[in-house]
């Protein structure tokens, strides 16, 4: 058999040519393309999380200290950084 691509003489059952790397056949499957969301919603929901935080530390800071407002301040707060830091994850695998 001869390669495709550049002539060389390779084996009947190769895969692939020996000389110059180009596959003897065409790909049986094909990769399926990506669908690519809009960068606006990641962005839009991005600063909703962000403006959340803001917000729980203007209202939590207003509220009469104690060990209960404090124990609720630090889980909105963990809340709302967890939410910021799985988006930036999902955007990172895309």
């Amino acid at each position: 058999m001869q390669c495709r691509n550049c002539g060389t003489a390779i084996a009947d059952k190769a895969l692939i040519c020996y000389k110059c790397g180009t596959a003897t056949t065409e790909a049986k499957y094909q990769p399926v393309a990506r669908q690519t969301s809009s960068s606006r919603a990641g962005l839009v929901a991005t600063v909703i999380a962000i403006a959340l935080i803001v917000v729980l530390f203007l209202v939590m800071g207003r509220v009469t200290t104690g060990e209960t407002s404090q124990w609720v301040r630090y889980s909105a707060v963990v809340v709302a950084v967890l939410i910021v830091a799985l988006r930036a994850f999902a955007r990172r695998r895309r």
